[in-house]
């Protein structure tokens, strides 16, 4: 018959999760609204998250694991400190100068040292160290020095060698943030020697520039005494070529010709154009002639013709002729004598101003042809003036480029002279591009730079803390066995309902009835504890059938059953167990009872719960023990007979615990689980990993039938204030300790 849900259950919510409450706050974790779901690690509850108190309980369970560790590092820090040879350090300050200083402030130096750049100073810092220079410092190190400075080291190989390769170890060139200063710096276990090397570091560095500075100068002078030989030959070259083209060219008063030749072009030019106009008039005229003589006009009609005086006179002339014949042909015939003699004289005076005017047409072309032979000789000249004054430039560009080429040279020659000049004076001065600030000195006996004994211990004490802690926290996560609350409610996703304390050397019969015998008081009052949470709830108040399981075997489920229906009954309920763990029971032998009828029995119809059932094994309690091994376990819990005999026990107890087999092993839990009121999951404290915990409970809750919590049993008391301090710590373990006490002394009255 289908089960009916307890009074005061309630149903699953949305999401697969159930809005459970009980007890208290476990260790700073609530214990409600804690369900299955897909949130929380692993898909544990999805509500808690490990807070600051966990990481501190976490850490507090291995505090000797951090201790050990912080003390080997420390220790490890502390010898290493104590047994390193003492290091001294001693340091020298150079000045690197931007510009050399030079007695001649105007003369230019021949190698460029000024400082304008970072570039330029790291090149100066590079130079510092060199090999060259370090090869130099071993070579200064002498006898006593030398037997100092090795003293402290086993050496192998060549003395030098390895003098040359310490040196490069130790030495460090530093330097000053925004300025030109730099530290030169050396360590070794002598103050003196770290001081006297230090100062040969700059005292070669200062050498080596003053070396490459005589180097530079001595190349620079002969190479400089090489180019003015060179230039002055080439100068006198110059100077021989030029003299021979004067005397080959004639040109020793060049200019001067050059004057009269020009002048001459200019008469020339201006010649030529006169006679150009000249000639053009008296083409214009000839032309105009031709062109009246064509079209058979008069040529007095030109006012270069009319103009003539002799044409004048003979055109005027010709009009009196021409009146005087008018005026006799009016007066006389034509035969008339007088007539006669006038037109005579008429046609004599016309033929003289024809001859007059062919005379000025003849001269007009006379003319012409004159100008013409006028103008090509004009132009003759002038050709040849001009080619005159083109040979001429063209001598004079070749004797300017002589000329200039020998200046420029020559120029050149005296720039190099006076170069060589300012560089044969420097040569003597003694110049430099640095100078010593501050020499080293030993430093102080109880000072040296390594070992820093603060810093040492201090990097023991912080590296010995955080690996310890590291160890620790890796430890804790290598450790995913249950054992805090929060490992119940946030990651198994159960409500903690109550702790039983570990209890030590008792045989399985007697922790089966601890809760009558009161053997240990702090595991009683636990049962009492569960019992009242149990009784919060109305869920678990009002259930009748309650199902204990575990993950594993070994976790205590059949103590807790035992011990809790023992509680209920001391209450005044009427309890049944009722043992369903088919496959390996264990009530029988926990309350030493026999096992020859039972649950197989009445489920196979051989008997019925009042021939089988254990009245009165403890008051209020009866017992229903297996009955044997069943082979088939699954067809009996899941067989309508065994549905049956819960529900008719339901109705003759009042309160009916069921102790099952492990979830983990066999799925006999699951079957039972439809038919029971709730369940109470039993974790064994670090014992039962994580993961297979939370599967466990995540099927137990997927039964939708109440959970109503985890207990967590075998808590070990050492650790309990790691985890449980709100419960048990020495304060309630000298309570029990007064009260058993008390107990004691009442019996023996």
């Amino acid at each position: 018959m289908p089960k009916e849900p307890a009074a005061g259950a309630k149903q699953p919510q949305d999401g697969g999760g159930y809005g459970y409450s009980y007890g208290g706050n476990y260790a700073g974790y609530s214990a409600v609204g804690y369900g299955y779901g897909d949130g929380g690690e692993g898909g544990g509850g999805g509500h808690a998250q490990r807070t600051f108190q966990d990481y501190l309980l976490i850490l507090r369970e291995r505090i000797w694991y951090i201790v050990v560790v912080f003390l080997v590092v420390f220790s490890s820090a502390l010898v290493y400190t104590l047994s390193e040879t003492k290091i001294f350090q001693s340091s020298a300050t150079v000045q690197i100068l931007r510009r050399e200083a030079t007695p001649m402030q105007g003369v230019q130096q021949v190698t460029d040292n000024d400082i304008r750049s970072a570039e330029d100073l790291n090149t100066q810092i590079k130079v510092i160290e060199s090999v060259n220079i370090i090869q130099r410092v071993a070579e200064r190190i002498k006898g006593d020095d030398l037997r100092a400075f090795l003293a402290p080291y086993e050496r192998t190989g060549s003395e030098t060698v390895f003098v040359a390769e310490t040196i490069a170890k130790n030495r460090k060139v530093i330097p000053q943030r925004l300025t030109l200063v730099v530290n030169v710096s050396y360590q070794h276990p002598d103050r003196f020697v770290a001081a006297k090397v230090a100062n040969l570091f700059v005292e070669e560095y200062l050498n080596n520039n003053q070396r490459l500075r005589t180097a530079d100068l001595t190349k620079a002078m002969e190479d400089l005494q090489v180019t003015v030989d060179d230039q002055s030959k080439k100068v006198d070259q110059l100077a021989r070529k030029l003299q021979s083209y004067k005397e080959k060219n004639k040109t020793v008063s060049l200019d001067q010709r050059k004057d009269i030749v020009s002048e001459s072009l200019k008469v020339a030019n201006l010649e030529a154009q006169k006679a150009g106009v000249v000639l053009q008039q008296a083409e214009a005229r000839l032309n105009q002639i031709k062109e009246f003589r064509t079209k058979g006009v008069e040529l007095t009609g030109l006012s270069f013709v009319a103009g003539q005086k002799p044409i004048e006179d003979l055109l005027q002339q010709l009009a009196a002729r021409t009146i005087e014949v008018a005026k006799l042909r009016e007066r006389y015939r034509d035969k008339h004598p007088e007539l006669i003699s006038g037109k005579r004289s008429f046609e004599q005076t016309k033929l003289e101003l024809e001859r007059a005017i062919n005379s000025v047409g003849d001269q007009v072309e006379s003319e012409y042809k004159s100008a013409l032979t006028n103008f090509k000789a004009r132009q003759q000249e002038l050709e040849k003036n001009k080619a005159d004054s083109l040979e001429l430039d063209r001598a004079g560009v070749e004797y300017t480029q002589i000329e200039r080429e020998y200046l420029t040279q020559n120029q050149m020659l005296q720039s190099i002279a006076a170069r060589s000049r300012e560089t044969t004076m420097t040569s003597g001065f003694a110049t430099q591009n640095a100078r010593v600030v501050d020499r080293a000195a030993p430093s102080p006996e109880n000072k040296p730079i390594s070992p820093n004994v603060p810093l040492n211990l201090g990097l023991g004490v912080v590296g010995g803390l955080g690996l310890g802690l590291a160890f620790a926290f890796f430890v804790a996560f290598i450790d995913d066995r249950v054992k805090s609350s929060y490992d119940i409610e946030g990651v198994v996703g159960l409500p903690l309902i109550g702790i039983i304390p570990q209890i030590k050397r008792m045989e399985a019969a007697d922790k089966a009835q601890i809760v009558l015998t009161n053997s240990d008081r702090q595991v009683a009052e636990s049962f009492l504890t569960l019992h009242s949470s149990l009784r919060l709830k109305d869920e678990s108040k009002n259930a009748k059938c309650i199902l204990t399981t575990s993950t594993i075997p070994g976790e205590g489920k059949s103590f807790i059953t035992t011990n809790l229906a023992l509680t209920f009954a001391s209450h005044g309920d009427k309890v049944v167990i009722v043992d369903c763990d088919l496959r390996k029971p264990n009530i029988h032998k926990m309350l030493r009872l026999e096992n020859l009828k039972g649950v197989i029995d009445i489920c196979g119809g051989k008997a019925t719960i009042d021939d089988v059932v254990i009245r009165a094994v403890h008051p209020n309690l009866d017992v229903i023990v297996t009955g044997g091994r069943a082979k088939n376990p699954t067809q009996i819990l899941n067989s309508k007979a065994f549905e049956l005999m819960l529900s008719d026990l339901r109705k003759k107890y009042d309160r009916v615990f069921v102790d099952t087999p492990p979830l983990a092993a066999v799925s006999d839990a699951l079957i039972i689980l439809p038919l029971v009121d709730g369940s109470i999951f039993t974790i064994f404290f670090n014992k039962v990993r994580r993961k297979a915990a939370q599967f466990s409970a995540k099927k137990l809750l997927e039964g939708n039938v109440p959970n109503f919590g985890a207990v967590l049993n075998g808590l070990n008391l050492a650790v309990s204030g790691y985890y449980y301090a709100q419960y048990y710590d020495k304060s309630y373990k000298d309570y029990y300790v007064v009260m058993a006490k008390s107990d004691q002394t009442e019996e023996d009255k």
